[in-house]
C-alpha cells in the first residue's frame, strides 16, 4: 500500500462503529459473582499500587528535607521506579502466562507491599533509592496481571466500561494518597514515613482476598489446550510446560513483532502524558505557586475526581465511537487545556486541573481494552505488561527532566521566603505536555484498531466476511498467516 493511500485510510477508519453501548448498570449486572470478584480484586490491587507510587510524589519536598537532598535528587526515586518496571513486567508477565493469573499476582502484591513498608524505614538516601528501585520491579508486574484478571473472563459487551473503570484505579490511588497524606503526614511524629507504612499494609489484604479466589476460566482453557497439544523436542521427547512457554516466546515475537513495537511506542506516549502531567504537579503547586499543603491536597483531589469521571466515561463510550477516535478527541481537548492547567495563580487553577486530568485519564480509560484487543491471547499478560512497562522505561525520567530543566528558570523570592528556592516548573511542564500530546496524537492516528471484534478469535479476515471494511494495514498488524490463506481462498472463489 502506498504511503499516501495509507495516510488516507487512517482518517477513513476513524468512522465510529456505531455500536450503541448498553446501559452501564445493565452491563455491570452481566457480571456473575466470580467475574465481579476478579474485577474488584484487580481494581483494588491497581489502586493501592498507585497509592504506593504517589506517596513519593506527594512528599518530594518532605523526603528531601529528611535526607537533605534537592527536589531533583528525590525525583530520582520516581525515575528508578519507572525504569525498572519493565523488568517486573517481563518476569511477572511470563509467570502469569505460565503459572496462571493467581499466584504470580499474589506474590507480586506481597512484594510491592513489603518494599513500600521498608521505604518508610529508610535512614539514608541510598537506602531510599534501592527500595524504590526494587519497588519498581514489583510495581511493573502488577498491571498486566490486573488487566487480564479483571477483563479476560468478563462479558464482551461490558469490557469497554470495565476497562475505563479499571484504569481509574490509578487515579483513585492518587486521590487516596492525597487524602491520607493530608490526614496523616503532618499529624503524627513520624511524618511521611507513616503514610508509607499504611500504604504497604493495605495491599496485603488484597493479596489475602485473591488467595481465596480461583484461577480465571480463560487461563484454565489455555492450560487445557497446552495439555492437549504437548510439545516435543527434536528427539521426540515431551518438554515441560515451562519450557514450552519459553520456546514459544521467540516465534510469537517473530509473528507479532510489529504489534509489540507499536504498543511500546503507544505506551511510551501515554506514560509521558501521565507522568509529565502528574508527578511534578504537587511540587509545582507548593514551590512555584506557594500553595499550602492543604490547598495542594485539595487541588490534587479535584484533579483526580476529573480523572475518575473522564476515564470511566471515555472508556464506556469508546465502544460506540471507536478506540482511536475516542482517544484522539480527548487528546486534542487536553492539549487545548494546557494553559488552564498551568497558568492560573490562584484557586481557579483547580478548574483547569479537573478538566486536564479528565482528558488525560479519559484517554487512558481506553488503554486497557485497546491493549487487550491488540495483544495475542496466548501471551496476553506478557504482551500487555511488557508493552506498558517498556513504555514506562522510556518515559521514566519525565519528572526528573521537568525538575532539572525547571531549576534552570529560578524565580525571585519575596522577603518572607528568601530561604526557599523557587523555580518556574510550569513553563517546562507546558512545553513537555505540548510535545507529548502531538507525539501521541500522531501515534494513535497512524495505528491499528481491532474494532468490531466480538471475541479474541475474530480476525481482520473474519470481519471482512461480515461486511466490515478493512484497509489492509489492520490486517497486516492483526491477522495471522492462517487468516491470509483463508482470505486468498475466498478471493479465488
Amino acid at each position: 500500500m502506498k504511503i499516501g493511500k495509507y495516510l488516507v485510510t487512517r482518517f477513513t477508519t476513524l468512522a465510529p462503529p456505531g455500536v450503541v453501548p448498553a446501559n452501564p448498570i445493565k452491563l455491570l449486572r452481566m457480571l456473575n459473582r466470580q467475574q465481579t470478584a476478579f474485577f474488584l480484586v484487580a481494581f483494588f490491587a491497581w489502586t493501592l499500587d498507585a497509592f504506593d507510587f504517589f506517596s513519593v510524589t506527594l512528599n518530594v519536598i518532605e523526603i528531601g528535607k529528611t535526607f537533605n537532598k534537592s527536589v531533583a535528587h528525590i525525583t530520582w526515586g520516581i525515575t528508578v521506579t519507572l525504569m525498572l518496571r519493565s523488568v517486573g513486567a517481563i518476569v511477572f508477565g511470563i509467570a502469569g502466562d505460565r503459572f496462571g493469573r493467581k499466584w504470580p499476582f499474589v506474590i507480586n502484591i506481597a512484594f510491592y507491599a513489603t518494599l513500600e513498608i521498608l521505604t518508610g524505614f529508610c535512614t539514608t538516601y541510598g537506602q531510599f533509592i534501592v527500595c524504590r528501585a526494587l519497588f519498581g520491579v514489583a510495581m511493573g508486574g502488577i498491571y498486566g496481571n490486573c488487566a487480564t484478571t479483571a477483563l479476560e473472563d468478563a462479558p464482551e459487551d461490558a469490557r469497554g466500561l470495565l476497562s475505563g473503570i479499571l484504569q481509574q484505579g490509578y487515579a483513585m490511588g492518587y486521590l487516596l494518597a492525597a487524602a491520607f497524606n493530608m490526614a496523616i503526614t503532618h499529624n503524627q511524629p513520624y511524618g511521611w514515613r507513616a503514610l508509607f507504612w499504611l500504604a504497604g499494609f493495605l495491599p496485603l489484604l488484597v493479596a489475602l482476598w485473591r488467595i481465596f479466589l480461583p484461577e480465571t476460566k480463560t487461563f484454565l482453557s489455555i492450560k487445557e489446550a497446552r495439555k492437549a497439544g504437548k510439545t516435543k523436542d527434536e528427539a521426540g521427547h515431551e518438554v515441560s510446560a515451562a519450557q514450552a512457554v519459553i520456546d514459544s516466546i521467540r516465534p510469537t515475537l517473530k509473528k507479532y513483532w510489529m504489534t509489540l513495537i507499536y504498543l511500546i511506542l503507544m505506551m511510551t506516549g501515554f506514560n509521558f502524558l501521565a507522568h509529565g502531567s502528574q508527578d511534578l504537579y504537587p511540587t509545582f503547586l507548593s514551590n512555584q505557586l506557594q500553595f499550602s499543603t492543604g490547598l495542594v491536597t485539595i487541588t490534587t483531589i479535584v484533579s483526580n475526581c476529573g480523572a475518575l469521571i473522564g476515564g470511566s466515561l471515555i472508556g464506556y463510550f469508546s465502544s460506540f465511537f471507536g478506540r482511536r477516535l475516542s482517544i484522539i478527541v480527548v487528546l486534542i481537548a487536553g492539549a487545548a487545556l494546557i494553559p488552564a492547567y498551568l497558568l492560573p495563580r490562584n484557586k481557579t487553577i483547580m478548574i483547569g486541573a479537573f478538566f486536564q486530568q479528565l482528558c488525560v485519564q479519559g484517554a487512558w480509560g481506553v488503554v486497557p481494552i485497546h491493549l487487550i484487543e491488540l495483544a495475542p491471547d496466548e501471551f496476553r499478560s506478557f504482551v500487555v505488561g511488557t508493552a506498558y512497562q517498556l513504555g514506562n522505561l522510556i518515559s521514566s525520567a519525565s519528572s526528573t527532566i521537568e525538575a532539572s530543566l525547571g531549576q534552570r528558570f529560578p524565580l525571585e523570592s519575596d522577603s518572607e521566603t528568601t530561604a526557599i528556592h523557587r523555580f518556574d516548573y510550569g513553563k517546562v511542564m507546558a512545553i513537555f505536555l505540548a510535545c507529548t500530546y502531538v507525539y501521541l496524537l500522531i501515534i494513535i492516528l497512524l495505528g491499528p484498531e481491532k474494532r468490531y471484534a466480538k471475541n479474541d478469535k475474530d480476525t481482520a479476515t473474519e470481519l471482512i466476511n461480515k461486511g466490515v471494511k478493512d484497509d489492509g494495514a489492520q490486517s497486516k498488524l492483526l491477522a495471522t498467516p492462517e487468516d491470509g490463506q483463508k482470505k486468498q481462498t475466498l478471493e479465488n472463489a
